[in-house]
């Protein structure tokens, strides 16, 4: 039985090893079906959303979310120092080896005790084995808790380096999209100057890549929120796709190599995530762009000087473009409570950088004193 132990307790410090080391070090994406990364965050993740849904209030909602990326984080690594320390234990108990203490036959308490001080190599020296496997055992945990412990603080730099790399441009798309963003809003505002338009795409093609390659290695920064309640990285990813998409559907003079670029690239972000996380998403029905509402973005665009063509060739066009990704942002919407953008400003409501109250609901809606937002934006122009 004792071997049995023993046997388990290696099984066990082999899986947590693996585990981490595909987690902080190997940076690609796995697609084993099992995971255990995955499957705690995804845990972690349904208990929380659960709990939100006590909470009516969405800013206080939003709030609790955010908590919940760096904690499931620190949770995990939580979770791998026990199996640690269990293990080795498990090790110490199975294999017998003697220790210093007065009972013949040491509880596993004690040889948990013995795990954890050696494991964050704490030298205390009053539970010490006897035995020359002991001793290794011991002296093999406390150079792996030291490595683990050094690998686990140079991780969480690099989380926070990626998640700083990732909110620059959402910071960004504020001014030059509004808050919250919206595709008919970004043309609008840089629809007149086709050359800055293909250089804001040429950045979000690369921004596109990035989200890409660092949520792919570090999947835990999906659950990383925005530091605005209207903003998101699944937000500022579906404006830019439906705003490629308005182009290429037929938006004269538009910058189309730059557009079709930035799409494929903004689409292969999307659908790879979705596939990461949602293996088998639900259908969802509900149309963002139902035709009267393609008919009110069509007119303001025209307002701006930019002509979206109009005929069922470009309806058939603009619907199969949206159906390259919709289903992909709408899956990953339900599933991290991050609501899509609309297509159009629905509202007259100020910038971030206007508000001094900072993405919450601005008090000042609806009165005639507070501060109207085309004029506050022309005054940047």
């Amino acid at each position: 039985m004792r071997y049995i132990i023993a046997i388990l307790g290696f099984l066990l410090l082999s899986m947590v090893l693996w585990d981490a080391f595909e987690v902080i070090i190997l940076s690609r994406r796995v697609i084993r079906r099992f995971r255990f990364a995955r499957f705690f965050s995804r845990s972690t993740w349904r208990l929380q959303g659960v709990v939100t849904q006590w909470m009516p209030d969405c800013r206080r909602n939003d709030a609790c979310l955010s908590i919940f990326g760096p904690l499931s984080l620190f949770l995990l690594m939580g979770v791998w120092f026990m199996g640690l320390i269990v293990g080795f234990a498990m090790l110490q108990w199975g294999l017998q080896d003697r220790l210093n203490v007065a009972q013949r036959a040491a509880s596993f308490g004690t040889y948990l005790y013995l795990s954890g001080t050696t494991f964050f190599t704490l030298g205390l020296g009053d539970v010490i084995p006897l035995g020359t496997v002991g001793r290794e055992l011991v002296v093999v945990e406390a150079g792996l808790g030291f490595a683990f412990l050094g690998g686990v603080i140079s991780y969480l730099p690099v989380i926070y380096q990626a998640f700083s790399r990732r909110e620059v441009n959402i910071s960004l798309l504020d001014a030059r999209a509004g808050s919250p963003p919206s595709a008919g809003e970004l043309l609008r505002r840089n629809g007149e100057d086709m050359v800055w338009l293909d250089r804001l795409l040429y950045d979000w093609e690369r921004w596109s890549a990035e989200l890409l390659d660092s949520h792919l290695s570090y999947p835990f920064l999906v659950y990383f929120r925005s530091h605005h309640t209207n903003q998101s990285w699944l937000a500022a990813l579906t404006v830019i796709l439906d705003a490629c998409a308005l182009v290429m559907a037929g938006v004269n003079d538009g910058p189309t190599r730059q557009v079709q670029l930035t799409f494929a690239m903004a689409r292969h972000a999307v659908v790879d995530l979705a596939q990461y996380f949602i293996p088998s998403p639900k259908v969802v029905a509900s149309d963002r762009l139902p035709p009267a509402s393609l008919a009110v973005l069509r007119n303001m665009l025209a307002e701006a000087g930019i002509t979206l063509q109009e005929g069922a060739a470009t309806e058939l066009k603009l619907r199969e473009l949206r159906r390259m990704y919709e289903p992909h942002v709408q899956a990953l919407s339900e599933y991290l409570l991050i609501p899509l953008p609309p297509w159009f400003r629905v509202n007259v409501m100020p910038d971030n950088w206007q508000d001094q109250h900072m993405g919450e609901a601005h008090p000042g809606h609806g009165n005639p004193d507070a501060l109207h937002y085309d004029s506050a934006y022309e005054m940047i122009e």
